[in-house]
């Protein structure tokens, strides 16, 4: 008796690519607080230090991107950890163990420092569409700030930004990336350029450079995003490296900005003064069609960093003056959209920032950030408080150093803001 072969199975190929562009989305959401800091990061200032740094100097400061992401994802671990570890935010942590004045300090110093670079992502915001259509940014600043504060209330704000911070580095990625391929770089120099070496000059850019991409405050707040994360999806775990492949993205990011600066203006010698520079280089040499790419990857990252900045420094004052850091508050909300206001006030007023007052803005955070770096180790060496989450010896030595490097440009900062 013959038995009948069973026909082989047959993928419908729909269903396959369905298959992959769902696992796909899985991944990306999986991302989750690390990819918020990565976007928040990301900012319309650090593109224009980052493009300054290529334009200027070539791709020989490429090196500086690999330290301080490598130190940004220890330190971002770090803050994924303490916030699966502890039931109350850190700065409850830190209010228990060095009192309130100390709690306070901190929330203020970053409520300050994020509304300081309001600004700078209101007119990024702004000049990004206004230059697509050439029309006045101010209408722009208004339209998305309102944009920014009308999110807050949706119910369940976190899932809302996760879901849009994931949206606008899927834009800067594929923008900057398709203008990587226009440019054409010479990626034996891209090789030479992760040799350490510091050009003559470049020390004032390099300390903006780290000051903004090594964020010790980004840093601190991913264990607030960790546990609104574990609040609004309670059945998944995070896991310890979601954060560090966000900010391996924000490295991506940074490192094609600076090498496609350094291929079309560094050439050239086509001075940066604020972001939107790279645009009009590249009309000329490729057309309007990679000048509007490149406008879009600016709006993403303006976009994403105006509510991300204004998330972090409204949740952390609100926690910091005891009405707690849940974005569902209205106290929060409120704080959040008062960063705002604010940024969006200074950037209508004074229109485009200069380059000097961007910098000089990066570089003074590193004030503040080792008191925050500081404490946030403290409490990551702390076995009672991390239990199996505390600091292992590798990673206290690794934050060490970490911590040893901010201190160092803090004083390199000093000497050359102060004693030129």
């Amino acid at each position: 008796m013959k038995t009948e072969r069973s026909a082989p199975a047959v993928v419908d190929s729909s269903q396959a690519s369905n298959s992959v562009f769902v696992s796909a989305k899985k991944w990306l959401l999986s991302l989750g607080p690390g990819i918020i800091t990565a976007a928040l990061v990301f900012g319309p200032s650090k593109m224009t230090i980052t493009s300054k740094l290529g334009a200027v100097y070539g791709y020989s400061l490429l090196w500086i991107v690999a330290v301080a992401i490598f130190f940004m994802a220890i330190f971002t671990a770090m803050g994924a950890r303490i916030g699966m570890a502890t039931r109350q935010t850190l700065l409850s942590t830190i209010r228990q163990k060095w009192g309130k004045t100390a709690a306070i300090a901190i929330g203020l110093g970053v409520f300050f420092v994020t509304t300081s670079f309001q600004a700078g992502n209101s007119i990024g915001v702004g000049i990004s569409i206004a230059e697509t259509n050439n029309t006045s940014p101010v209408v722009w600043i208004i339209a998305f700030n309102v944009i920014g504060i009308v999110l807050l209330f949706f119910r369940g704000f976190y899932k809302v930004l996760e879901k849009l911070m994931i949206f606008l580095v899927g834009l800067m990625l594929f923008a900057f990336i398709t203008t990587l391929f226009l440019a054409k770089p010479d990626f034996s120099q891209v090789v030479t350029g992760f040799i350490p070496a510091i050009p003559e000059g470049s020390f004032g850019l390099v300390i903006a450079f780290m000051a903004s991409c090594f964020s010790i405050v980004g840093a601190f707040y991913q264990s607030y995003l960790v546990q609104e994360r574990m609040k609004a999806n309670p059945e998944k775990v995070e896991k310890r490296n979601d954060s560090i492949t966000g900010i391996l993205i924000l490295g991506i990011m940074s490192a094609i900005v600076l090498i496609c600066a350094a291929s079309v203006l560094h050439t050239k010698q086509i001075p940066v003064n604020n972001a939107s520079d790279m645009a009009k280089a590249l009309e000329p040499l490729f057309g309007k069609y990679a000048s509007t790419l490149f406008l879009a990857g600016l709006f993403g990252a303006s976009f994403s960093s105006l509510v991300g900045n204004a998330t972090v420094g409204g949740s952390l004052l609100g926690d910091a003056l005891g009405y707690g850091s849940k974005l569902d508050s209205k106290v929060v909300k409120g704080l959040i959209a008062l960063v705002m206001i604010i940024g969006a006030s200074i950037a209508i007023i004074f229109g485009k920032l200069p380059l000097e007052l961007i910098v000089f803005a990066q570089s003074v955070t590193i004030f503040l950030v080792p008191f925050i770096g500081i404490a946030m180790y403290t409490v990551a060496n702390d076995g009672q408080i991390m239990g199996s989450y505390k600091n292992s010896p590798a990673i206290k030595i690794l934050a060490g150093l970490g911590l040893l490097l901010i201190i160092l440009l803090a004083i390199s900062n000093v000497k050359e803001l102060f004693f030129k």
